[in-house]
């Protein structure tokens, strides 16, 4: 709340000099002095307008709004035209998150003193935080324009840009406010999120690091310090950053897994089960400690994933008031589906997802691409836009215009294909955009949002008895809910295996992954695996050298030689399913399986081990493997999947038939048949559609298997 402002004395001497009293109380925080002398007033003098108004604003200063509300409502009873008070009144509803009313005592304030710029500031304040943007944005240039310095105005303005996904703009206002007082730290902090919101990360960071060090313990810049060195491969002083940040506000929303996700990334597992055990305690007693994404390399239970994603839902991505669709049913020839996604360039998911796009079935289909990622201009991102009747490229659309686009064009099924990955826009579904919403593929787990009705999957990912822990109606595909590309190629000849700095004649043990899917249970079977299996080696992905540093030492300290880990630089896709033949099996992670890596290894005709959770994302390997005809690679306990690793690894003969059989299988079972897929897939989005044109609640159902 603002300070009460000074007016001129009362009716008479005497309550004058009470006022004056009060007001130098007040200012103290003598709120009982202050309090005592304005009743002194009113006990004169029962409709003193000064002393109802600021005994009004002390009343909310002790958070008694409802009293505050009354008592200057009574003052503008007696002076409907005093500026103050509506203003005062304004704040009060802003307080108690009443923006609507808060913006109609500012407009009445406005009404008399057009040019006044606090009143415009905080009108532009609730304005934004009832999420009309083009109109905050217009307050605070009226204001601007009456009194250009104002640092807190530019600030505020730069803000309501960013909500508009004016970015650039956005910059620009930070500029000005900084300006104006070089030593704002929430302006460097504002500016750096934006930095960071354009991938300018060299830039972000150096405007959270000036922000610190203005503010040292300036928890928002801290965070955001963490996340752009996250993006930047930067763990360690990532790192570094939350765990500061942690010593500050040992609450602060989302930073413990933030923290033990980058410890993940590097492999620093000194304090992991302490981290891990305090990430699901929080969650279970509902405090926002992780985000949904990082949470599936935490725990593998279902219901504390559903409880996660609810609250990161509601925290970060409530449903938005009034909704885009508003229950019109569309009668159109051909059901309009749109898939969104920032992935539709040279990566996983469009990967998977390419040749599904090609052969949708445009006799019944009309398929539309919304994307909201960067243009790469690469091969995969051109298969995509020729692949759909519709590309729309909706970056510089904020999620209210997305979503209004997805309305006015009628959309009968939008599918979420990103969930909450990397760049993910939740947001734009929050608004309702479409009759029926979907969460498909590219986020294995529930987006715990009332908004989404369906998410797609099969009964080896989500058991029948498990529905109850994901807040949409599930979809049961008949094979694998994971759409294949029956087109990818590799490059050929294989590498030599000194190429990729394999010794010749090892077994060589393969785990693709993400390093930050490995977890110290894990690695033991690994190092057990190395330990008893003599001259094989273990081969991951290369993603920083802290990682490859820190697993050497974690398998020096099981006795392993850390020359036995090798690690494989990142490479074009081609060439990296190619290098697949030079590994003899893959080792699976647990808690978050290998996805889009599974299927790349057993197109390449590599066998995969795994073991079977019971979350969505501790299943999708072995739903694969059930699709291929392979459910002998599917273990349940870590001990069977350490067993069934050494049988592999030392019995020749039984590898063998494995690779026989997986190489006979790829393209005679459902896992690689993308019209099969397809089929399925395409009937299980006409049942949602004819379910949502009877009228009827989305509701839980099993596409038939189709030959």
């Amino acid at each position: 709340m603002p300070s009460p402002q000074e007016s001129a004395p009362g009716n008479s001497r005497k309550t004058g000099k009470w006022i004056q009293q009060a007001l130098a109380h007040h200012r103290l925080g003598q709120l009982a002095d202050a309090e005592r002398l304005y009743q002194g007033v009113l006990d004169t003098e029962p409709d003193h307008g000064e002393a109802l108004r600021l005994l009004g604003m002390l009343r909310s200063q002790q958070g008694e709004g409802a009293q505050a509300i009354a008592l200057i409502s009574r003052a503008l009873q007696h002076n409907p035209r005093s500026v103050k008070a509506h203003s005062n009144l304004g704040n009060i509803y802003a307080a108690m998150n009443q923006h609507a009313e808060a913006v109609a005592s500012f407009d009445r304030a406005l009404a008399l003193k057009p040019d006044d710029t606090i009143a415009l500031n905080n009108r532009g304040n609730a304005l934004y935080r009832l999420r009309r943007y083009s109109e905050a944005l217009a307050s605070y240039d009226h204001s601007l324009r009456v009194m250009p310095r104002q640092p807190g105005a530019w600030n505020n303005r730069g803000n309501t840009l960013v909500a508009l996904n004016q970015v650039d703009a956005a910059i620009k206002s930070y500029d000005k406010a900084i300006a104006a007082d070089p030593a704002f730290a929430d302006a460097y902090c504002n500016r750096g999120a934006a930095f960071a919101r354009l991938r300018r990360n060299a830039e972000a960071l150096a405007n959270f690091d000036k922000a610190i060090s203005i503010k040292p313990r300036y928890a928002d810049a801290l965070a955001q310090r963490g996340g752009v060195l996250q993006k930047m491969n930067r763990h360690t002083d990532a790192i570094a950053s939350y765990d500061q940040l942690l010593t500050i506000d040992a609450d602060y929303p989302f930073v413990l897994g933030a923290a033990l996700q980058s410890r993940k990334h590097i492999g620093a597992w000194g304090d992991y089960p302490v981290l891990r055990a305090k990430i699901i305690d929080g969650i279970r007693r509902r405090k926002l400690v992780a985000e949904p994404f990082n949470f599936l390399t935490v725990s593998g239970d279902p219901a504390d994933q559903l409880i996660c994603a609810s609250m990161f839902a509601r925290e970060k991505h409530p449903p938005v008031s009034p909704a885009k669709w508003r229950g019109r049913r569309y009668q159109h020839t051909k059901i309009r589906l749109a898939y969104l996604s920032a992935d539709f360039h040279d990566h996983a998911t469009a990967y998977l997802m390419a040749e599904l796009l090609e052969l949708h079935d445009r006799s019944a289909f009309e398929i539309v691409a919304i994307s909201f990622g960067p243009d790469r201009a690469d091969l995969l991102r051109k298969r995509v836009v020729a692949a759909v009747d519709r590309f729309v490229d909706v970056r510089a659309f904020t999620d209210e215009a997305a979503a209004q686009w997805i309305t006015d064009n009628e959309v009968d099924i939008a599918v979420d294909i990103k969930g909450y990955t990397t760049d993910s826009r939740p947001g734009i579904l929050a608004h309702r955009a479409a009759p029926v919403q979907v969460n498909f593929l590219g986020f294995p787990g529930t987006f715990g949002a009332p908004y989404i009705d369906y998410l797609i999957a099969d009964e080896v990912v989500i058991p029948p008895h498990q529905q109850a822990h994901y807040a949409e109606r599930v979809v049961y595909l008949p094979d694998s809910y994971q759409p294949n590309d029956s087109k990818r190629k590799s490059a050929a000849p294989t590498p030599a295996r000194a190429t990729a700095g394999l010794p010749e004649g090892a077994f060589v043990f393969c785990c693709f992954n993400n390093n930050f899917k490995i977890s110290p249970d894990i690695f033991d079977v690994w190092m057990r695996l190395l330990l008893r299996v003599e001259g094989s080696v273990l081969w991951l992905l290369r993603a920083n050298a802290a990682v490859e540093q820190n697993l050497r030492n974690e398998a020096a300290a099981r006795g392993v030689d850390p020359a036995r880990l090798i690690f494989a630089p990142r490479t074009a896709h081609a060439d990296h399913m190619a290098r697949h033949r030079l590994a003899d099996l893959f080792l699976d992670t647990l808690l978050c399986n290998a996805h889009t890596t599974a299927s790349d290894a057993l197109w390449m005709g590599l066998p995969v081990v795994t073991r079977a959770g019971q979350s969505f994302a501790s299943r999708v390997a072995a739903s694969l493997l059930s699709a291929i005809g392979m459910p002998e690679l599917i273990t349940h306990t870590l001990e069977d999947y350490e067993a069934l690793a050494f049988k592999l690894a030392t019995t020749p003969a039984l590898l063998r038939d494995v690779r026989q059989k997986l190489a006979e299988n790829r393209l005679t079972t459902p896992l690689f048949d993308t019209q099969r897929f397809r089929r399925h897939i395409e009937s299980a989005y006409r049942t949602m559609h004819k379910i949502h044109q009877a009228g009827e609640s989305p509701r839980a159902f099993s596409v038939a298997r189709e030959m």
